[in-house]
């Protein structure tokens, strides 16, 4: 069993990959990250917020895993450390989600009332009591999260978003309930007091609203780790003493001897002794045709046993194989490989504090300069300094566009799973395209044939009758070339599958050879089974087929051959534009593939691309992303297969076709639905436009924030004798947020 949370020894270090839960912000992830690492034993500590894990290096001798969940616990966080941590995550994290989703509808239900009430309806009788009851609820039942966070990161001398969303909302919340109890002291004092309930309820329903785009946007890898993990049996055939016994794939050990019969999974990998079969490596190679094997070849744990039974020697089991080492490749990179961390999270840490103390500074200079006569003007400045600032704008500057910008490549047929995909996709170079899948239909097509003898319907027959009754994968493009030829299934009196060759089968029809006639379809190795010689015009027709990348297929009888058919993974018709189009936006295109070099020239030849490297196994295309990153190249990813989780996780922005397996989609951050290349293009343009809204967005909110300040601190009072009241302030709060969405939203029109 392969064990979620990673375990290595490294010298006297371990190192644990550990979930950690209750995190809100990137803020709660610089927490638990500092509070490991200060932790005597600890070496180093890393948590990755949008995957939700703690990565540690520690010393078991001084220090163990409960001391750590412990002292995360203290802070209000949990560290998942059981025997199936990853089951106990996503319960949560769909808890959560659920949860979020929840308080999001709930806080706005109750804001538009309030907010109507407090810009339209506000002289209704009781409408201020009204108003109250709706801010607290909203406050106490929806938003309560921002105060428990807040008085969190104080506890540990931190301060996030969450802390002055509770620091604004609850001053407004409280100077509006002062004024509501007690009007008569604004009123004595010549002022007539004003009420911010609606800027209290509004300001967490927007947040709330951010948080929720930016939750789904996110997705968590757990689901690809699983089914991964689900990839390799639970149990294996041990052959023992010569007898079979099926045990735990647990307890197998190197130089066990298992035996796989047909249809399953081979568990472990090892090396092939006794048998013969074709097996469906596809998960690795991509290649939809098996491999055939034989004694002495090598076989991959999570692989398909197609046909015959064999007897293996288990050279690789649990995390040694090469399906343990996919696994834990793509949960090491996607625990160290952080998505681009929000700019306004990045600020906020500094700007809240900051905001904070001009408030007070606000209220101290004014009472400093005017006295006990200006506690007024120096308790609306300072609330109107908090208001103002409120980051509704730079939180919804980023979650907005990207809403809007996901929203609209779903409506393109392109799934975005990764909001980090629309932050990187326009800043690629480099394209790395796998073969099969991806650029081919990735279903093998009968593309030529060459009959020796005339096609009659009796060898037609014979030959539809073969392929029907056949399970390899060519049987299918045969039966589907030949649905129009009118040929028919006759009843054959013997018919054989020979692992690794093809089929035979002997037909009730007088020949010189006897009663029953007997007809063969397969590769190469059977008809040189049946010593029958090869035309020349055959060898010339197959020489040409194979230089071209193409799979041969023999038909004879007993003495001849009467056909060869050419099978390949033909184009699909929208590669040659898609390519096309992405060279003419300077994209470097490389065709990476599992497949034979002559294969992969014609597609390389017939797309017009350079860069080509055949035979690759899955950490070999790793590495070769690894290498175009190491020159400064910004490189995307665009597969279908399992064979391309490691290359798809390395990649800076990775891309998934729509009929690939169900992993590669789960890691990708894009899945293109309808598997057309040419989305590409359109999602490197739109990733343009949603990253350009977005700087748009920030410099809006940042000038907002830094012209809008010093005003509500009442700068140009002294001069001009403006003073910005605090309804003003909470107006230009919402108008700044309105705005944001308002600019998000232009990029549904755009082209």
């Amino acid at each position: 069993m392969i064990f979620y949370c990673i375990f290595v020894r490294m010298n006297k270090t371990h190192t644990h990959i550990i979930p950690v839960l209750e995190m809100g912000c990137a803020g709660c992830a610089d927490t638990v990250e500092n509070i490991v690492k200060k932790l005597h034993g600890v070496e180093s500590a890393s948590v990755n917020f949008a995957s939700g894990m703690l990565t540690v290096s520690y010393r078991p001798a001084d220090i163990g895993l409960h001391t750590m969940q412990a002292a995360v616990e203290d802070a209000g966080y949990k560290l998942i450390i059981d025997d199936n941590p990853l089951d106990a995550k996503e319960k949560t994290d769909k808890q959560r989600y659920k949860k979020l989703k929840q308080r999001t509808i709930g806080a706005w239900a109750l804001s538009v009332p309030l907010l109507l009430m407090g810009m339209v309806f506000m002289h209704l009788p009781y409408a201020h009591l009204i108003m109250m009851l709706l801010a607290l609820g909203i406050m106490a039942g929806f938003g309560q999260s921002f105060y428990v966070n807040g008085v969190r990161h104080a506890m540990h001398g931190n301060a996030n978003m969450d802390t002055l969303v509770a620091l604004s909302t609850s001053i407004a919340f409280l100077f509006s309930l002062f004024n509501t109890l007690y009007p008569q002291f604004w009123m004595e004092r010549g002022t007539q007091p004003q009420i911010y309930y609606e800027s209290a309820g509004v300001i967490i329903a927007f947040v709330l609203l951010g948080k929720f785009l930016e939750e789904r946007a996110k997705n968590s890898a757990a689901s690809a780790i699983r089914k991964l993990m689900e990839l390799q049996p639970q149990t294996a055939c041990r052959i023992t003493d010569g007898k079979e016994e099926v045990v735990p794939v647990a307890v197998l050990h190197t130089g066990d001897v298992i035996r796989v019969h047909p249809g399953e999974k081979i568990p472990v990998d090892g090396i092939l002794q006794k048998g013969a079969s074709s097996v469906d490596e596809s998960m690795w190679s991509g290649e939809a045709i098996p491999v055939e094997k034989k004694s002495g070849d090598k076989v991959f744990a999570g692989t398909l046993n197609q046909r015959g039974a064999f007897t293996l020697e288990a050279t690789g089991v649990g995390e040694s194989t090469v399906l343990g080492q996919i696994v834990r490749t793509v949960q090491e990179a996607q625990g160290s490989k952080a998505p681009a961390q929000r700019l306004a999270d990045k600020i906020s840490r500094v700007f809240v504090p900051s905001v904070v103390l001009i408030a007070l500074l606000t209220f101290v200079l004014w009472i400093t300069i005017g006295g006990v006569a200006c506690f007024a003007y120096a308790l609306l400045s300072a609330v109107s300094v908090l208001v103002i600032a409120c980051p509704c704008a730079l939180g919804l500057a980023t979650p907005a566009a990207l809403m809007v910008g996901i929203g609209k490549a779903a409506e393109q047929k392109m799934l975005i799973k990764d909001a980090s995909a629309l932050e990187n996709l326009c800043k690629i170079d480099t394209l790395v395209i796998d073969k099969t899948g991806t650029l081919t239909e990735g279903i093998p097509q009968v593309t030529d044939a060459y009959w020796l003898s005339d096609a009659h319907v009796r060898y037609l027959d014979i030959l539809y009758t073969a392929e029907m009754k056949s399970e390899h994968p060519f049987a299918s493009a045969i039966i589907q070339w030949m649905k129009d030829s009118g040929a028919s299934v006759i009843e054959p009196e013997y018919f054989e599958s020979i692992p690794g060759q093809g089929v035979c089968l002997k037909i009730k029809e007088t020949s010189e050879h006897g009663e029953y006639q007997t007809f063969w379809v397969g590769n190469q190795t059977l008809l040189e089974n049946y010593r029958i010689s090869v035309p020349e015009k055959v060898e010339k027709q197959s020489a040409q087929w194979k230089n071209r990348g193409y799979s041969i297929v023999y038909y004879g009888d007993e003495t001849e051959i009467l056909a060869a058919i050419a099978v390949t993974d033909t184009i699909k018709p929208t590669s040659y534009p898609a390519v096309k189009a992405l060279k003419q936006a300077h994209i470097d295109i490389h065709l990476l593939t599992g497949d034979s070099i002559q294969s992969a020239t014609e597609v390389a030849q017939a797309l017009d691309i350079i860069h080509v490297k055949a035979g690759v196994q899955p950490q070999e295309k790793e590495n070769y992303i690894r290498a175009l990153q190491a020159t400064g190249k910004k490189v995307a990813m665009a597969g279908d297969g399992i064979n391309d989780t490691q290359a798809l996780t390395q990649a800076d922005v990775s891309i998934a076709m729509g009929k690939g397996t169900d992993i590669a989609m789960d890691v990708a951050m894009l899945t293109l639905m309808n598997s057309d290349l040419s989305l590409i293009s359109k999602a490197i343009r739109l990733s343009g436009q949603t990253m350009r809204l977005i700087r748009q967005n920030l410099f809006w909110a940042f000038i907002f924030n830094l012209t809008g300040i010093p005003l509500a601190a009442g700068l140009l009072y002294p001069t001009w004798g403006i003073l910005l009241n605090p309804m003003i302030a909470s107006a230009a709060m919402a108008f700044s947020s309105v705005a944001v969405v308002t600019n998000s939203l232009r990029l549904k029109y755009m082209h």
